[in-house]
């Protein structure tokens, strides 16, 4: 009985060694085949769109293959004041190679970089006081609507007086544009 005993622990022992082995042998063994690549997933190619007219950024933008006319215009630095955003459908899809221009309010006549204007002495007109100015006599400086009047005005009731005429690129809403085209046209007093 000792020895069924003795020889049923040596045959157990020598499975589990087997087993043992087969398991390191699994484990540690060369991989065959070949080894799996992983790649990216295949993205699309963007759509390139030409954003012009009444925004701050005009220019070519590379935008997903399913973007919007919201979205180009976004890229563009969103709407000029100016902008006559009521003749846009914002939700329409833009196509590659589309050029979107963006319209300017009627009666607005945007001032191109490529236009030279004629020089503007101060004895052919009066200068506007940006520090007094009613929101109508700064309606008469070329590419200032109402908004924008309004915007002077509260920006110099909160912020005090413009001590330079360059001042006015901190109102939001007048960039360098805006300020070249009417820079000959205003003045912060004596």
């Amino acid at each position: 009985m000792q020895n069924l005993k003795f020889i049923l622990n040596l045959v157990a022992g020598i499975l589990f060694g087997l087993f043992l082995a087969a398991l390191v042998w699994v484990v540690t063994r060369n991989p065959s085949g070949q080894a799996v690549m992983l790649r990216p997933a295949p993205t699309e190619k963007p759509i390139i769109v030409h954003v012009t007219g009444a925004v701050p950024r005009p220019g070519v933008y590379a935008l997903p293959k399913g973007a919007r006319v919201q979205d180009a215009v976004s890229a563009a630095g969103g709407f000029l004041a100016e902008a006559d955003k009521a003749s846009l459908n914002l939700a329409q899809e833009l196509e590659d190679g589309q050029r979107l221009d963006i319209p300017f309010l009627e009666g607005f006549s945007p001032v191109l970089p490529t236009a030279v204007a004629p020089p503007v002495s101060p004895a052919d007109t009066d200068l506007v006081n940006i520090n007094t100015a009613s929101a109508a006599e700064l309606e008469t400086l070329p590419g200032i609507g109402p908004t924008i009047a309004q915007k002077i005005i509260e920006y110099r009731e909160q912020n005090g007086p413009f001590l330079s005429t360059e001042d006015i690129i901190n109102v939001s809403g007048i960039g360098p544009g805006t300020y070249e085209r009417i820079k000959d046209l205003i003045t912060v007093g004596p």
